[in-house]
């Protein structure tokens, strides 16, 4: 009943299994670096994401309206400051502002368009433009607020 103890033993194959590994590629998936990539892009993109909705850099005034439901993207007319007149982020002149409107609506007159007027441009001029918008034919508008802030 003795034991050997040299490389002709069960221990000595177990060892040399484990030298013959070595060298063979490691089947294992590690997600843990995918998983922080994955964090670190969320994180880009929530931060990134408010960026781009931003068009024309209009300070829209504040009233206690409710946030209006869109399901659809809506067709967006920005007047600034200086009073120039942007459908989406084109600048057109007020001239062409129907004839434009006319072309990108895709449902025809019931398309939504949205009216953001600046709180310190002209009110005529923004009168001027949902005059025209209205006269066009197309009934589905919107004026552009931001809720006000309780201070």
């Amino acid at each position: 009943m003795g034991m050997s103890v040299g490389q002709g033993g069960a221990g000595g194959r177990r060892g040399g299994r484990r030298r013959g590994r070595r060298n063979a590629a490691i089947s294992e998936i590690n997600v843990t670096p995918f998983v922080d990539v994955m964090l670190v892009l969320l994180i880009i993109f929530m931060v990134a994401a408010p960026l781009l909705t931003v068009g024309v850099p209009v300070n829209l005034p504040q009233t206690q309206a409710n946030a209006m439901n869109a399901d659809t993207q809506p067709i967006t007319v920005s007047i600034d400051q200086q009073g120039r007149i942007f459908i989406q982020e084109t600048e057109t002149a007020i001239e062409e502002v129907v004839p434009k409107l006319q072309a990108i609506a895709k449902t025809g007159y019931e398309e939504r368009i949205f009216i953001r007027g600046d709180r310190t441009s002209n009110y005529g001029i923004v009168m001027q433009v949902m005059a025209r918008i209205s006269a066009a034919g197309f009934s589905n508008m919107g004026l552009v607020t931001l809720q006000e802030q309780d201070s």
